[in-house]
């Protein structure tokens, strides 16, 4: 799960979002220097932005970031502190990781599309993949679902022309990586990547 702080750009305020929303149906409620968004509507959450937080933790980086078990111990503080009841429960586990192709096989109802099954560590994902680089054998970036590529979109459970997929197999491109090539294509990493560890965005 990612948040962000961008002291210059929007002052000492951590963003923890949780959920898009419409910003016409944004309801705010202050609990001390943190703020519950909800959606007025239905009542949902959409995040937490905490204000002053170099008050409350030592942030040194700028931007998008991961948080932390390290992170997450005093945003429970700050939350009991203030009176605010909200169970933190967050799946801190990284949603970028090495995986590895096991099996590549056909899609029924498209032909530049594979199915995969990817080992990613803990478990075995089954991913339709459009990439023409594609192949049984690689160690491959995996987005997982929760992910947030950093163009914006999402990663979601999903179905492609009838065939499940969970996660999508990330390009250099995709990745925003630095001299990422244009062509379509996969990013194959070295054979030394270690399945299942986490890739840094």
């Amino acid at each position: 799960m990612d948040v962000f702080y961008n002291k210059q750009g929007i002052g000492d305020v951590l963003i923890i979002p949780i959920k898009d929303g419409d910003r016409d149906t944004f309801k705010q409620d202050a609990y001390g220097d943190v703020v519950k968004i909800t959606n007025s509507k239905d009542g949902s959450l959409l995040g937490y932005n905490i204000f002053n937080a170099s008050k409350y933790f030592n942030i040194e980086s700028q931007g998008k970031m991961r948080l932390t078990e390290e992170m997450l111990a005093p945003i429970k503080d700050l939350f009991t502190k203030n009176q605010l009841d909200d169970v933190l429960d967050f799946d801190l586990s990284p949603k970028f990781v090495v995986g590895y192709v096991k099996e590549k096989s056909g899609h029924e109802n498209a032909d530049k599309l594979s199915v995969c099954q990817v080992d990613v560590g803990d478990e075995t994902l089954q991913i339709v993949c459009g990439a023409p680089n594609i192949d049984q054998g690689q160690k491959v970036v995996v987005a997982k679902v929760g992910a947030v590529m950093p163009g914006g979109m999402k990663i979601k459970d999903a179905e492609l022309r009838g065939v499940p997929s969970s996660g999508m197999i990330c390009s250099a491109k995709e990745l925003n990586l630095p001299d990422a090539p244009q062509e379509k294509g996969i990013l194959v990493l070295d054979e030394d990547a270690v399945i299942g560890q986490p890739f840094e965005v």
